[in-house]
């Protein structure tokens, strides 16, 4: 019940400040007015006449499908590669300044980019979240990777472990916490990537109807694509959350938790 405290009383000081008139309702309109625009979103009849009645599942498998894609690579990329840094001296000499320099670059910059090498297309989206994401997870994955405690690799050593399969057994174990931070970071700003793809980029998605929604002037879309785009990226941090539950049981007894 304490998760849903403070948006109830969000919701309530926005109805209270609607209804008192403080704000006109065409400069913030009342949380019912939004509700009432989702539901004919999601649940309207699809016309002609009307560009969002009835297309809000279309866009949300839209955007859901080009984060999972963009994000699966930044993943796979992301964790390999940190790993091998954070590990592998010469890697790091290799990879570190290179990848430090580009994500020093703001990710809006390189939207004119993917549009003029990809064209308005699903690849273009899909680079910018595999690009923009791999950065926060092979970082963290560096990091975990050089916080190995030493004691771990004697002990693995003494037990018989080939160097190179020290990697695999108890580097990379040991680097999944950081691993999971960075992935949380990654898919967090996925979301927000898939966003500035879909409004400068690919055609489709919500990015596509909060763009369109203020090219109207309809304030309650705009307002239920920000929450349509806040759950999504909600439920896919649970997920992550709940699968690092999962893989990390071993650590409960360490933390605490």
């Amino acid at each position: 019940m304490r998760r849903c405290t403070v948006p109830v009383a969000i919701l309530l000081v926005w109805q209270g400040v609607v209804a008192s008139g403080w704000v006109p309702r065409a400069s913030l309109p009342s949380p019912a007015a939004v509700a009432e625009a989702w539901w004919i979103w999601i649940f309207g009849p699809v016309t002609s006449l009307s560009w969002y009645s009835g297309t809000w599942g279309l866009y949300v498998l839209m955007s859901l499908r080009r984060v999972i894609v963009g994000f699966a690579i930044a993943a796979g990329a992301g964790v390999g590669l940190g790993v091998l840094i954070g590990w592998y001296a010469a890697v790091e000499d290799l990879f570190d300044g290179v990848i430090n320099f580009l994500r020093a670059v703001p990710m809006t910059a390189w939207v004119p980019f993917a549009v003029f090498f990809f064209g308005i297309h699903e690849s273009a989206a899909v680079f910018l979240i595999a690009f923009g994401s791999f950065f926060p997870v092979v970082v963290n994955a560096a990091a975990g990777a050089r916080q190995t405690p030493r004691i771990l690799i004697r002990a693995a050593r003494m037990l018989g472990t080939r160097p190179r399969k020290l990697l695999v057994r108890v580097v990379l174990p040991a680097a999944l916490p950081a691993i999971f931070t960075g992935l949380r970071v990654g898919l967090g700003l996925a979301w927000v990537l898939v966003i500035v793809a879909e409004m400068l980029a690919v055609q489709g998605g919500l990015g596509y109807a909060l763009w369109s929604a203020y090219q109207f002037s309809r304030l309650d879309l705009i307002l239920a694509a920000i929450a349509s785009v806040g759950i999504l990226g909600l439920g896919s941090d649970r997920l992550v959350v709940a699968g690092a539950g999962r893989v990390l049981r071993w650590q409960r007894g360490l933390t605490g938790l």
